[in-house]
């Protein structure tokens, strides 16, 4: 196929032009209804913000523009076909569990996974099967999952139907997808594949295996992150044993029947951009981050971790162009580097946890702007730095699932003051965002380790989300007695 082209755009192109009357939605009617918006946001955009009609196809039953696009998305990404998704690669990764799980399902997976699987734990009563990855003593974060925890894992529970990876984590850990989709697929389970800091992979050189290449089954691609499109626009790939028209139906459970043409044509750019140039672009965020590793090393006391990671095993592989910073040897926590860089250096990183900092690196980053962020962090160095007394070192807490996470979310609870939660069954989310990575999900129990974790969390200025309760000073738990579900 033809790379160059980006149907959905030509097709907004072509439409533009005509100058077509307007009696349907969206009731702006190209700007003109919402001066201030048009104003705000463009001329441009504003008059392709546009409802789907038979010239601009349909997403929920593309036949045409959008379907090319996505057969041209697939053959970029080397999959059997490929999904435009708009509700981002939360909606995916939902797509995606929903798709091989029905309710009293087992699905393999690592607890570091984002709040979306859990959710669609929710929705379709699978039942987790956690492999607790390996925490790095001195980083305090998970790492990927072994083999060996996989093939134990396998053994324990052959009634499971799916593996869940990360490839990979937020802060870069690839565990080795191609080992866990050969057992995956010898014992008749799916790989599903969050890759929604992955797109690159498939693009770029010298980077790690992505998970259509390595056999994976489904693998979701946020192409707003590492891509260049627009929030919320996302990827769905599958490979050739997934049925296309089950999957599509799957997606329309839960994405809009309104799909934003804005959201559309950016996938489709950036899918035209990525194909054409991703080796030479990407090639260029390598180099950026491994400058930007240099010159942060240089600063002292701060470590920029990379390959120098790898293990060939918890850690077989690493994003290189993930710039992961440990702070903790400066007497900072993660998140408290984070604010200082945006409250008094506006600079606005990715996120920051306990003891670590991810700066985002991509297609549209300077070198200029390394060096202001390096210059920054030894400000902040030189300024406040301070032992490490009573900072907490570790990110990830293993969790002791009680129940499923749907019986759980629906069973009768009772909201409690957060002390005194310890020992019952947590029935909401909590979690710092970003990541995403739920500190509690529903089903598992409360310890005075995660208490101790949510109150550091708190006073460290992490912004917390999930529960019920806006202040987090409460907790939904299961009523007691407790049923067995």
């Amino acid at each position: 196929m033809d790379q160059s082209r980006a149907p959905i755009h030509e097709a907004l192109e072509k439409f533009r032009k005509k100058r077509v009357v307007p009696f349907d939605v969206p009731g702006h009617k190209r700007g003109r209804g919402n001066k201030e918006l048009k104003d705000f946001l463009g001329e441009t955009c504003v008059g392709i913000d546009v409802n789907s009609m038979k010239p601009l196809d349909n997403l929920c039953h593309p036949v045409s523009v959008i379907k090319e696009a996505e057969q041209l998305a697939a053959e970029a990404f080397g999959a059997a076909h490929a999904f435009l998704m708009v509700g981002g690669t939360t909606s995916a990764v939902q797509s995606m569990v929903l798709a091989v799980c029905k309710r009293g399902d087992k699905i393999i997976l690592p607890r570091n996974v984002h709040r979306s699987v859990i959710n669609a734990m929710v929705l379709c009563g699978a039942v987790p099967v956690y492999v607790n990855p390996d925490v790095d003593q001195k980083l305090g974060i998970a790492l990927g999952m072994k083999v060996s925890q996989v093939e134990e894992a396998i053994k324990e529970n052959p009634d499971a139907v799916a593996i869940f990876v990360n490839n990979p984590t937020y802060y870069g850990i690839c565990s080795d997808i191609r080992s866990i989709v050969k057992l995956a697929h010898d014992n008749d389970m799916y790989v599903l594949a969050d890759e929604a800091h992955g797109t690159h992979f498939y693009f770029g050189e010298n980077l790690p295996i992505d998970a259509i290449n390595a056999g994976a089954d489904m693998a979701a691609v946020s192409m707003h992150k590492s891509g260049g499109s627009l929030t919320q626009s996302s990827i769905l790939l599958i490979g050739k044993e997934m049925h296309e028209g089950y999957v599509r139906q799957i997606i329309n459970l839960t994405q809009t029947t309104s799909a934003s043409y804005l959201l559309l044509s950016s996938l489709d750019i950036s899918r035209r951009n990525l194909a054409l140039r991703g080796k030479e672009i990407f090639a260029q965020v390598m180099d950026l981050a491994e400058y930007a590793r240099k010159e942060i090393s240089n600063i002292g006391g701060y470590y920029a971790y990379s390959s120098d990671m790898i293990n060939h095993d918890s850690i077989y592989d690493f994003d290189k162009t993930k710039l992961s910073i440990y702070t903790l040897d400066i007497g900072l926590a993660g998140i408290e580097v984070y604010d200082k860089l945006r409250d008094e250096y506006d600079i606005q990183i990715e996120f920051g946890d306990m003891g670590n900092i991810l700066a985002y690196l991509s297609i549209g980053d300077r070198k200029q702007d390394i060096e202001r962020l390096a210059s920054s962090l030894a400000e902040i160095k030189r300024l406040n730095s301070r032992g490490k007394e009573g900072l907490m070192p570790h990110e990830y807490i293993s969790p002791e699932l009680a129940v499923s996470p749907q019986a759980a979310f629906y069973a009768d609870k009772e909201q409690l003051d957060l002390q005194e939660t310890s020992g019952r069954i947590c029935s909401e989310f909590l979690m710092c965002y970003p990541p995403g990575i739920p500190i509690l999900a529903p089903g598992e129990m409360i310890t005075d380790r995660i208490l101790d974790y949510i109150i550091y969390a708190k006073e460290k200025g992490c912004s917390i989300t999930g529960p019920e309760d806006p202040d987090i000073n409460k907790l939904n738990v299961l009523k007691l007695p407790i049923q067995m579900f």
